[in-house]
């Protein structure tokens, strides 16, 4: 059984204000939560997940929200969830414009510059190659793929917390 984590309204909080000065494994764990991923993928990314994800909980940072099961119970289809039929999702989307009816939009020029930014930012002359596939990134999924591939940069040139940053920042909603 693998449970499936998400963040309490203190850990929306806290990702905005940083009230409670967490350590950056926990800060970057936190960031991690999206009410998506399973404990066991949670672990490929954080590092000693069981106690970083159980210091979260108990100062209530993020709550179990389901439960999934690699095997199937007997009357049940491809795959079983328990828990609540909602799940929070993330709380903004980069650069995003509002339509009349209230539903946001990513805009894709912006997320692109953004994201260049930050790269260089992060990254500096060694950016130079993905911000060029960034640029030429003409739709969401070759956006996607292009900054999926500088998470994977970042994480190895400044570490999994900034990649976590970078991740929260520009494929969060994506």
């Amino acid at each position: 059984m693998a449970t499936i984590y998400a963040k309490t309204p203190d850990g929306l909080n806290e990702i905005e204000t940083r009230a409670r000065k967490l350590s950056p494994r926990l800060r970057s764990a936190l960031i991690l939560v999206d009410g998506k991923r399973s404990e066991n993928d949670l672990s490929k990314l954080v590092q000693q997940a069981d106690e970083t994800l159980q210091a979260l909980l108990e100062q209530g940072l993020i709550e179990a929200v389901a439960s999934t099961s690699s095997k199937p119970p007997r009357d049940a289809g491809p795959a079983s969830v328990s828990g609540p039929a909602s799940v929070p999702g993330p709380v903004s989307v980069p650069g995003p414009y509002t339509q009349p009816g209230g539903t946001a939009v990513l805009d894709l020029a912006t997320t692109r510059r953004e994201a260049v930014r930050a790269i260089n930012d992060l990254l500096g002359p060694e950016a130079e190659m993905l911000a060029l596939k960034i640029e030429r990134a003409n739709d969401e999924l070759a956006l996607r793929a292009a900054l999926e591939r500088a998470v994977a940069y970042i994480a190895n040139a400044r570490g999994g917390g900034a990649a976590a940053q970078f991740t929260a920042k520009f494929l969060i909603g994506l």
